[in-house]
């Protein structure tokens, strides 16, 4: 990925706001047990740390000639680099800086061709399902990683067979925001390869979780959001093949998007690259808040945190399976790899009072609902039924997620809050 960088000026460096603490520590308030890191993780170290050295300097971006405008011109495009280089980003892919997740792959369905069909599981979150245009094929659930892997080729055959010349997408989630299955990414990948489609993952919940790196998994799109990521500031981003984004009309037009503009009614010629869809003034400090955590985590022992998160997986779902009238959710078998997510419900008990009474009683934080993932959570929890053989599963779910600063103290008392709670 080739970013032009303004020279830096001999600016006095701004302190840090806490030299020689860990950047990947992450703040919270005490005596508080947050288990719901797969809706908003909390904010890491590092991400505070970027955004309060910059804040000094804070102007605007692309838009001025004076020393802070140009220093946050370098902090932003050296932003952009960070993260590409830290999703894996090709030497052609542009790397555009977005809302979220969901802004990201909206962003997506805009620059798709004419005439593009989009090919999703009923797995996906609503991001990854509502975007895409009419005439998308959605597939069943699979019940394990190979069966999503034979579906998607079968699909993809049968498509190809009406539609040869026609651009086809596979969209992808890169692991459950329901369940933390992890999915068979770089297998469902090289099947779209061969029936010459373009794959997009939706890496909201693998990349805080695991390495994800597009060039390796071969890749033609990822979507990411900052604040699953530990930078709560406001950034995602879209990241991929530079020629679909290139050629589609800008996603916000406006100030930064354009290259020129005449006294003419609709005179205008939009520039290209990441700039094309970064319309008005950039989310300066998420972009920046973003790259922090990026760079963290790009120094740290990821197989020691994947590790200790999955001592604390093993921990939490042993404790739910010994507990009366809990039932966990999951789509594939019981061993399939998974990130630090699992949803489950209490026999017998509404799961939004059960959130509530953790909250009131243990003051632990967790999410109850369908989690934004609204067909796949209705079908979980009506298999649930029927392996458990139970009549009285509620019609919502409690998910309990795991993370940086997630403690096995913590997972013990939602064990112990819930074991209160289930019927006996």
């Amino acid at each position: 990925m080739a970013v032009t960088l303004v020279p830096p000026a001999p600016y006095p460096p701004a302190p840090a706001a806490t030299a020689g603490a860990d950047p990947l520590a992450v703040l919270g308030v005490p005596g508080q047990v947050n288990l719901d890191h797969a809706a908003s993780a909390p904010c890491a170290r590092a991400a505070a740390d970027a955004v309060a050295e910059l804040l000094p300097w804070y102007a605007s971006v692309h838009r001025g000639a004076g020393a802070l405008s140009r220093r946050c011109t370098l902090a932003y495009e050296r932003a952009r680099q960070t993260v590409g280089d830290f999703l894996g980003a090709r030497p052609d892919d542009h790397v555009v800086f977005t809302r979220n997740t969901t802004d990201a792959l909206n962003l997506l369905s805009r620059a798709l061709p004419a005439g593009t069909t989009v090919v999703t599981f009923a797995a996906e979150h609503h991001a990854n399902l509502l975007p895409w245009p009419r005439g998308s094929v959605r597939l069943p659930v699979p019940a394990s990683p190979a069966g999503a892997v034979r579906a998607l080729d079968a699909a993809l055959t049968e498509l190809r067979r009406g539609t040869a010349a026609t651009p086809v997408l596979v969209a992808v989630t890169g692991a459950s925001n329901v369940t933390g299955e992890r999915w068979p990414v770089a297998e469902l990948a090289r099947v779209a390869r061969r029936h010459d489609a373009r794959t997009v993952v939706d890496a909201a919940q693998l990349a805080p979780h695991a390495p994800v790196d597009a060039a390796a998994l071969d890749v033609d799109y990822l979507a990411v959001s900052g604040h699953k990521l530990y930078a709560p500031f406001g950034a995602g981003v879209l990241l991929g093949r530079a020629d679909w984004l290139d050629a589609a009309p800008p996603y916000l037009a406006g100030g930064g998007a354009t290259s020129h503009v005449g006294s003419a009614t609709h005179e205008v010629r939009w520039t290209t690259g990441p700039a094309r869809h970064e319309g008005g003034t950039p989310n300066l400090l998420g972009a920046v808040a973003l790259a922090a955590v990026c760079q963290s985590l790009a120094g740290a022992d990821r197989d020691a945190l994947h590790a200790h998160e999955q001592r604390l997986l093993t921990r939490l779902r042993a404790g739910l399976a010994a507990l009366p009238g809990a039932v966990e959710l999951r789509a594939f078998g019981p061993d399939a790899p998974r990130v630090g997510i699992v949803s489950f419900v209490l026999a017998g008990r509404d799961s939004a009072e059960v959130a509530a009474e953790l909250a009131r009683e243990h003051r632990i934080g967790l999410r109850d609902g369908l989690f934004c993932a609204h067909p796949l959570a209705r079908r979980l929890l009506a298999e649930a039924a029927a392996r458990s053989g139970r009549a009285d599963l509620p019609p919502t779910a409690l998910r309990a997620s795991v993370g940086l600063g997630s403690t096995p103290v913590d997972v013990d008392l939602l064990l112990a809050g819930l074991g209160a709670l289930a019927p006996r």
